[in-house]
């Protein structure tokens, strides 16, 4: 992974623990300061990446008992699980290659590295993020297409898609474990499938965003091999080490990659119960009143959903 080395994936979007709870300590902070102010967190965004704070509600000065309570960092996590679960479920659904899959779930975290989810409503995000992959893997899908296959306003894509870009600081290049993957299986053949689907798991922790791609490829095939038995996993490695003039010990790399299985291990995700409950709070900070809810409901319920927007209409 050469081309890694000199990326900018490496050089800004890999992260120590310590950074990336800082990171998420801040854009939560942030919300709960909006909340605080304007009695809402929900942005409105225009095409031109544009946004402006909501308007302040009647009751932003009102007693701090009755004001809307803001998600802790857990529940935001919470929130970020469910639709990083849905845009692997649509990607599939629309039979897009792993790499799409890879790069929206890649851009979808950095995205809430710099945005609470009370800020920006993770449907919207997950969908554009999607769209974005698309364009830059050369898989070309219009707005519209993406917004009738899910039900969504293909608007909605269009507007958020310069804000996406500009919360990543325009470094759409990124480099996923898949194709890692590809590198070293060919002494692995028999593990290329099950690899695969530990790559998955590892896509959905936050474990991208603290790891080389390398590294996550070789947990997932460590993780298949567990499992198949096919190499001297241990020797595996050493032999990689020398081939590629690593100043790495062995032993730093299987600390690496287990602290890849531990977050894969760690892994939570919310309860229906869980999620009913984020999800109130959520719309309570977006100003979505329990009338508002039931118009949406009774609208949807005029149109017939195709069997593929089952993920959209199945989000909070």
């Amino acid at each position: 992974m050469a081309d890694f080395q000199t990326s900018t994936h490496r050089a800004k979007w890999i992260f120590t623990p310590q950074q990336l709870v800082d990171k998420y300590e801040a854009a939560n902070q942030t919300a709960i300061q909006t909340l605080e102010k304007y009695g809402s967190t929900l942005m409105e965004v225009d095409a031109d990446g544009s946004f402006s704070y909501p308007e302040p509600q009647v009751n932003a000065n009102a007693d701090k008992h009755s004001r809307p309570k803001p998600l802790s960092i857990e529940e935001e996590q919470f929130m970020r699980v469910f639709y990083e679960n849905k845009l692997q479920e649509v990607c599939n659904n629309f039979h897009f290659p792993h790499k799409i899959q890879a790069t929206a779930l890649i851009y979808f975290k950095r995205f809430y590295l710099v945005w609470s989810v009370m800020q920006h409503h993770p449907k919207n995000i997950m969908l554009t993020c999607i769209y974005a992959a698309c364009k830059i893997e050369e898989n070309h899908v219009s707005a519209e297409e993406l917004g009738k296959g899910i039900s969504q306003d293909h608007q909605m894509i269009l507007n958020y898609e310069m804000i996406i870009y500009q919360s990543l600081e325009f470094d759409l290049i990124v480099y996923a474990p898949y194709r890692s993957v590809e590198g070293f299986i060919s002494v692995m053949e028999n593990l290329h499938e099950a690899a695969k689907m530990e790559v998955d798991k590892i896509m959905l922790t936050d474990a991208p965003l603290l790891f080389p791609p390398g590294q996550l490829a070789l947990a997932a095939l460590r993780s298949s091999n567990e499992v198949h038995r096919v190499v001297d996993f241990e020797r595996y490695l050493m032999s990689i080490l020398s081939r590629q003039n690593s100043t790495d010990s062995i032993s730093k790399l299987v600390q690496s990659l287990n602290e890849i299985d531990s977050w894969v291990r760690s892994y939570k995700f919310p309860s229906e119960k869980d999620l009913k409950h984020i999800n109130r709070k959520l719309k309570s900070c977006w100003g979505i009143s329990s009338h508002d809810e039931s118009k949406k409901r009774e609208k949807k319920s005029k149109h017939k959903s195709k069997k593929s927007s089952n993920e959209a209409e199945n989000m909070p």
